[in-house]
C-alpha cells in the first residue's frame, strides 16, 4: 500500500472494534427503512485500513458483501460517496479511471486529475490493480480512447518513470527552461514534445528551478506559456502537472472549487477528491482553499450539496475550519 499521509482529516478510530462496527452497519440496513446517519458514522470515522476490517467481519457474522447491502440500501451520489469509501487508494483509483474510459465519452478531467496528481509509488500500484481487476492495462484503455499528443503525455505519466531524487543539476534547469521556451514562445507553433520531456521526466526540484529559469527567459510564468500555447485536455494536462509540482493541495483546492462554483456542480470530480484525499491531504487543501477563496471548503460543501450526501461530504471535510 502507497503511504498514506498525516495530514488526513480521517483517522484511526481509538478503540476500534470490526465486528461491533459490522454489526451496527447490519442493524443500520435490515428490515424496512435504513439508518443513514449510522452509516456515515461509521464510514467517515475509519481509515480505509479499518473500513477493510470491518468489510471482513461484516462477511464472516452476515455471510454478505458489505459494499452490495451498501448500494442495495444508498442510492445517488451518497451511495458513490460510501462505496467509494470502501476501496483501498489503488483500486479507488483504478475504479474511478475505468468509469472515466468505459462510458460513451470519455471523462478526461479524471484521467488528468489522477495521472497528474500520484507519485510514482502509487502510479505503479494503480496500473497493476486495474490490470488485476479488468483484465486489461490500463495503458490500452487510454491509448484506445485518447489520441495525439494528449494520449502520448498520459503513456509517458503512466510509466511512472519520473526522477523521484531531490537533486538539481543547475545547467540543466538552465538548458530545460530554454528548450521550453524555444519550443513554445520562442517559434511558431509549439512543440510539445519537448514540454513532455521535460515536465513529465524531471524530478520536482529540479523542475520548480526550471520554472523560475523559465520566468527570467521569457518574462511570464510557466501556466501563462502552457495557456498560450496550448489547448483542450493537453492545456488542462500540463498545467495539472505544473500545479501538482508546485503545490499539490492548492491544485485539489482549485479543482474542488471549480467543481463547485457556478451552476450546478460537477459531483464527480467533488466525489473523487473527497474520498481520495480524505486520509492524505485534505487538511492542507483545506487550508489553501481559504487561502486562495477566502471561504471554508466546509461553507462551498454546505451551500452546494444536500441530504446525505452533504452530511457524509461534511464528515469527511471534518470541521469548519
Amino acid at each position: 500500500m502507497a503511504a498514506l499521509g498525516n495530514r488526513g482529516t480521517v483517522t484511526e478510530a481509538s478503540g476500534f472494534k470490526p465486528e461491533e462496527d459490522a454489526q451496527k452497519l447490519y442493524s443500520a440496513m435490515k428490515g424496512t427503512g435504513t439508518n443513514e446517519v449510522t452509516i456515515i458514522e461509521i464510514l467517515a470515522h475509519r481509515t480505509i485500513a479499518q473500513r477493510l476490517k470491518i468489510k471482513e467481519a461484516f462477511k464472516q457474522s452476515v455471510g454478505k458483501e458489505l459494499v452490495d447491502c451498501l448500494k442495495s440500501e444508498l442510492t445517488g451520489n451518497f451511495e458513490k460517496v460510501a462505496v467509494g469509501l470502501m476501496m483501498p487508494a489503488p483500486v479507488y483509483d483504478a475504479y474511478e479511471l475505468r468509469n472515466a474510459i468505459k462510458g460513451a465519452g470519455t471523462e478526461e478531467a479524471c484521467l488528468i486529475d489522477i495521472l497528474a496528481s500520484r507519485s510514482n509509488a502509487e502510479m505503479k500500484e494503480i496500473v497493476a490493480t486495474y490490470k488485476k481487476e479488468n483484465d486489461k492495462s490500463l495503458e490500452d484503455d487510454i491509448c484506445g480512447d485518447t489520441s495525439g499528443m494528449f494520449q502520448r503525455v498520459l503513456v509517458s505519466l503512466l510509466t511512472a518513470g519520473r526522477d523521484e531524487s531531490t537533486k538539481v543539476d543547475e545547467a540543466q534547469a538552465v538548458q530545460d527552461a530554454k528548450d521550453i521556451y524555444e519550443a513554445g514562445e520562442a517559434r511558431w507553433g509549439t512543440d510539445e514534445v519537448k514540454f513532455l520531456t521535460v515536465l513529465c521526466v524531471r524530478n520536482r526540484n529540479h523542475l520548480l528551478r526550471v520554472f523560475q529559469e523559465y520566468q527570467k527567459i521569457s518574462g511570464r510564468d510557466i501556466e501563462d506559456s502552457i495557456k498560450r500555447e496550448m489547448s483542450g485536455c493537453l492545456e488542462d494536462v500540463f498545467l495539472a502537472i505544473v500545479k501538482c509540482l508546485k503545490n499539490k493541495p492548492a491544485f485539489f483546492a482549485e479543482r474542488l472549487y471549480k467543481s463547485m462554483k457556478g451552476l450546478g456542480t460537477t459531483d464527480s470530480v467533488l466525489i473523487r477528491i473527497m474520498v481520495a484525499r480524505a486520509e492524505i491531504d485534505m487538511l492542507d487543501i483545506k487550508a489553501e482553499f481559504l487561502k486562495i477563496y477566502g471561504k471554508t471548503l466546509h461553507s462551498f460543501i454546505k451551500g452546494d450539496t444536500s441530504g446525505d450526501y452533504r452530511k457524509i461530504l461534511l464528515e469527511l471535510c471534518g470541521g469548519e475550519k
